[in-house]
C-alpha cells in the first residue's frame, strides 16, 4: 500500500506532479471561469479520471505563472482519498497489472491531454511526508531567451524567444546583473499587489550566448514577485543597448519605486525551468517557516511569480 500522509480532510495520499507546458495559448496557471489555463486543464482532466469519486482533486502549485509564460520544471501536488487511490492503481481490463500511484496518474492525465497537447505531466510520485509544492520550495529558477540583431532567428522558436532589433552588449549586461544579487526590496521591479511583500533574495542572475548567438538569461531566487523576472531582464537589456548605465539598476532597486527607465520584456521569452526543495527531512519545517512569513506579512502572498 502507498505511504499515506495526514491531512485536515482525513487520511490521504499526496502526490507530487512535475509538469511542463507551452504557455502560448494559456492565460496563465490559475483557474479562471471561461478561460483556458493550466490549472483549469489539469483539474478538468482530474474530474474526468475521478468522475465517480468526488470530491475531485485540486492541484496546488509551486508558482503561478502568468499568461504566455512556459514551464519545463513546474511542480504541483494533489491529495487522493483511499477510494481515489484504489481506483487508479488497481488493474483495469484483462491482462492489466497494478500500477504505482505516480505513473498511474501521469498516464491518465497525459492520455486525456493527447499526444499533441501543450501540457505534459513529465513525472509523478508519492510525495515525502511534509511536502508542499508551494511552501516547501527553497528556490525557483527561470530562463529568458532573446535573439538580438547578432543572433540567428529561428522561426520554430519564435514562441519561446524575444526578437530584439538591436545588438546587445553581453559583458555590460552581466556586470549590471551581478550588482543586483542579494536580499533586497524589489518593489521597483515588481507589479504591485496590495499587502504583498516584495522582499526577495536574488541568488543568481547571469547572461550567456548559445551556439547560435541567442542570449540566455538565468535567474534564481527564493521566490519572485509578479513580473520581477521580466522587469530585471528588461532593465539589463537597456544596459546592453547603452540606454542605461549599469550602476543605475541598483539605484532604481534601492529607490523601491516603479520607473519608466526600461521596458518589461514580453512573457513568451520566459520559461520556469526548476523548483528546488530541501532534503526530505526538512520539507515540513520549511513549509511551516514559509507559511509563518506569509501570515506575518498579511498577503495572500504573491506566489504568482511571473
Amino acid at each position: 500500500m502507498a505511504e499515506q500522509t495526514e491531512h485536515p480532510d482525513g487520511t490521504v495520499t499526496r502526490l507530487r506532479l512535475d509538469i511542463a507546458y507551452e504557455g502560448t495559448t494559456f492565460q496563465g496557471w490559475a483557474k479562471q471561469p471561461g478561460i483556458r489555463t493550466v490549472q483549469g486543464e489539469l483539474e478538468a482532466a482530474l474530474a474526468t479520471v475521478f468522475n465517480r469519486y468526488p470530491p475531485h482533486p485540486t492541484v496546488s502549485v509551486a508558482g503561478r505563472t502568468d499568461a504566455g509564460v512556459h514551464a519545463t520544471g513546474q511542480v504541483a501536488h494533489l491529495d487522493l482519498t483511499p477510494a481515489q487511490l484504489k481506483h487508479i492503481t488497481e488493474p483495469h481490463g484483462r491482462g492489466a497489472r497494478r500500477m504505482e500511484p505516480g505513473p498511474a496518474i501521469a498516464k491518465r492525465l497525459n492520455g486525456i491531454a493527447g499526444l499533441r497537447s501543450d501540457i505534459h505531466v513529465s513525472g509523478a510520485s508519492i510525495a515525502p511526508p511534509g511536502f508542499d509544492a508551494r511552501f516547501s520550495s527553497i528556490f525557483r529558477r527561470y530562463e529568458f531567451r532573446i535573439a538580438d540583431s547578432g543572433a540567428a532567428r529561428n522561426p520554430l522558436l519564435r514562441h519561446h524567444t524575444v526578437w530584439y532589433p538591436a545588438r546587445l552588449d553581453l559583458d555590460a549586461m552581466n556586470v549590471a546583473a551581478r550588482e543586483l544579487l542579494g536580499l533586497h526590496d524589489w518593489a521597483a521591479y515588481c507589479r504591485p499587489r496590495e499587502r504583498a511583500s516584495t522582499i526577495r533574495e536574488l541568488q543568481e542572475f547571469q547572461w550567456q550566448r548559445d551556439a547560435t548567438g541567442v542570449l540566455l538569461a538565468r535567474l534564481q531566487a527564493d521566490a519572485f514577485c509578479h513580473s520581477m523576472v521580466r522587469a530585471l531582464v528588461g532593465a539589463t537589456v537597456s544596459v546592453g543597448e547603452g540606454k542605461l548605465g549599469g550602476d543605475r539598476l541598483a539605484h532604481i532597486r534601492d529607490a523601491a519605486e516603479r520607473t519608466s527607465d526600461f521596458k518589461v520584456m514580453p512573457a513568451h521569452g520566459l520559461t520556469l525551468v526548476e523548483v528546488g526543495y530541501p532534503p526530505d527531512a526538512d520539507l515540513a519545517a520549511r513549509a511551516e517557516r514559509t507559511r509563518a512569513r506569509r501570515d506575518q506579512a498579511h498577503p495572500p502572498t504573491a506566489h504568482l511569480t511571473e
